[in-house]
């Protein structure tokens, strides 16, 4: 036992037997990671140029489909990835009340996890399993060797502005799924590490021996243990819903002395973990920082020409419409962005230290207004931030002000396909989801160079008229641009509360979102389709009501009072085209297992790339989350 000693100290023991073996092992995870991190790559750079190959096709007007893979490469690549998808799309939803947040991950991200832990399984267990002297101290090594090596992976996939994020062409929030469950991975091998110890003490009555030979290190080893189990317990749905602001504040508490404790408990030549982890930190901080001083602080406002400009953030607008929803018009950003992408919110009159993540409702700058260049955000009220800003808009209204409030904002983040390069798009949104696929929408049919989108189906569902009522204006304006840029859109629209559908023209609009409305909507019309029409037959053909031919769809919105079939609805689009088919959702966990489920049957059924003629059906998914 005397290999044991100061293990806190300057090394875990240079003569220790198992060191070279552990630390081989560590390298091969990074080698691991690399690998993936090179994969994932590979695979953005074909993708990459597959969607030019595609877009510099649609300029052709002889080819009919520009989506369709033109040549035996293409053709392989098409098959693989549908086959990945059908495979990645399917997730199981629990729907019990109080119970649906153990809806366990979608099918992709299980047999990521399954991979990952397959690893690190591997790392625990080879040629440590001996029954001789060290068995126990052999495992607990083993096991300290693994939990410390995840350390700068868990803060790498934490950053907003992570390296991993970059090389592979995504953004964070499609990496912090992933961060959760390295984190209740190290938990598990950290457990491994103390208890075989802890076994092994007990078992050779050396329990005080070992608390005082080890006193400089040992309380730091549990202490490191203690608040990976609170990060992990607190990490789980129901407790970060309960006061998500409280859950932010802690767990950056926690992440810090989370770094120092393990710093202190482990040997001198196993801290590089804790550097990278750092600097990890450091550099994601100062990109983030620098963000925030290049959009939020101009050393020339333009005040002549834009009223909007000032020297320290922006002017922001706050519109209430009823009690459910919040929109602010932030004025004069000097940043491009995309349809898809979210910023974060400081709203200092609001809440002095808290900032919050909103999806941008607004496709391009918004015109016939008074200012440079303005971004929409649509919130809606739920408890903490998002309650106090309807209510801080309700008490503007009361007291009819039309002052503007101070806003910092920081972004934009998220790294969304090309939606132009889908022959058709499919969008469905939940409420005030639509604020992300609307601006998909406006965005296609903007674009000065259309690209290979024909066709675009939208679908918004909402429980109450007035979260339908102020998109509708957009919506009208949208078909009327469909019309002179020849493409195809259908609008459906689905009210289901009781009640509700009569009350979407009764909604007023505030006059900084209304921006669409000043032209006149003459060719547009709408209808509303009773429940049974909403619904689809067999063939996932949607009715169309009497007096309207199928043609004359794509200039109209239907309205519904049910809830709309969404694996017909699905369909309908992609039996109707002959190219790969873009499907958006954004909403909440139930719609997006349906949708996700939904997708990989339909692929299934029609063998997607498999010899059938078939086209690809591709999925991205916004889901409403903590």
């Amino acid at each position: 036992m005397d290999d044991m000693g100061d293990m806190g100290g300057t090394s875990m023991t240079s003569t220790n037997v198992f060191q070279a073996t552990n630390i081989a092992f560590a390298q091969g995870y990074w080698y691991f990671v690399a690998a993936a991190v090179a994969l994932l790559l590979l695979i953005r750079i074909i993708n990459y140029a597959q969607n030019w190959l595609r877009l510099r096709t649609s300029q052709v007007s002889s080819v009919q489909c520009p989506t369709r893979p033109t040549n035996w490469f293409l053709q392989t690549w098409a098959t693989l990835t549908a086959v990945g998808r059908e495979l990645s799309y399917p997730q199981l939803y629990v729907p019990i009340r109080y119970m649906s947040w153990m809806t366990p991950p979608p099918m992709g991200r299980v047999l990521v996890l399954l991979v990952y832990w397959a690893v690190i399984i591997y790392m625990m267990a080879r040629n440590v399993i001996v029954d001789d002297a060290y068995y126990w101290e052999r495992i607990g090594y083993r096991n300290a060797w693994v939990t410390v090596t995840q350390v700068p992976l868990l803060y790498l996939l934490a950053s907003k502005t992570s390296i991993i994020g970059l090389i592979a062409g995504t953004s964070y929030e499609r990496l912090n799924w992933l961060h959760r469950w390295v984190a209740r991975t190290m938990f598990v091998t950290a457990t491994v590490h103390g208890w075989h110890f802890w076994t092994e003490w007990v078992k050779y009555d050396i329990v005080d021996a070992e608390m005082k030979l080890m006193s400089s290190m040992l309380p730091y080893g549990m202490g490191a243990w203690g608040i990976l189990l609170w990060i992990t317990v607190t990490s789980f749905k129901p407790f970060r819903a309960m006061a998500y602001e409280v859950f932010v504040m802690q767990h950056i508490i926690a992440a810090v002395m989370f770094l120092w404790v393990v710093y202190v408990h482990v040997p001198a030549d196993a801290r590089y973990n804790v550097w990278f982890a750092i600097a990890a930190i450091c550099f994601d901080r100062v990109c983030r920082l620098g963000l925030l001083v290049w959009q939020n602080i101009k050393l020339n406002p333009k005040r002549t020409c834009c009223t909007g400009g000032q020297r320290f953030g922006h002017q922001t607008q706050i519109s209430r419409i009823g009690d459910s929803t919040t929109v602010l018009t932030i004025k004069d950003v000097h940043f491009k962005w995309t349809a898809g992408q979210h910023l974060y919110l400081w709203l200092p009159r609001v809440g002095a230290f808290e900032t919050h993540p909103y999806t941008i409702a607004s496709s391009h700058p918004m015109p016939e207004t008074c200012i440079c260049n303005s971004i929409q955000l649509v919130v809606r009220s739920h408890s903490g931030f998002s309650k106090r800003l309807n209510a801080f808009a309700q008490k503007l209204e009361a007291s009819d002000k039309k002052e503007t409030v101070t806003s910092m904002v920081v972004g934009p983040y998220g790294r969304p396909p090309r939606w132009d390069a889908f022959e058709t798009l499919v969008l469905i949104s939940a409420s005030t989801g639509a604020s992300y696929t609307l601006p998909i929408l406006e965005s296609v049919l903007q674009s000065r160079s259309l690209g290979c989108t024909k066709r675009v189906d939208f679908l918004l569902i909402a429980r109450q008229g007035e979260e339908v009522g102020f998109y509708h204006q957009r919506l009208r304006k949208a078909i009327e641009r469909a019309q002179s840029v020849a493409i195809e859109l259908a609008v459906h629209v689905a009210v289901t509360g009781s009640g509700q559908l009569e009350t979407i023209s009764a909604v007023s609009l505030p006059v900084s979102a209304a921006f669409t409305t000043s032209v006149e909507k003459k060719s547009t019309s709408e209808s509303t389709v009773p429940s049974e029409e909403m619904g689809t037959v067999a063939s996932g053909r949607i009715h169309q009501p009497e007096g309207f031919s199928e043609t004359s769809s794509g200039s109209q919105i239907h309205h519904s009072a049910c809830r709309p079939d969404i694996a017909g609805f699905v369909r309908r689009s992609v039996e109707a085209t002959g190219g790969e088919t873009g499907v958006v959702v954004c909403g909440g966990q139930s719609l997006v297992a349906k949708v996700r489920t939904s997708i990989a049957k339909l692929s299934d059924e029609r063998a997607v790339h498999k010899g059938t003629g078939a086209q690809g059906i591709h999925l991205h998914v916004e889901e409403y989350c903590f």
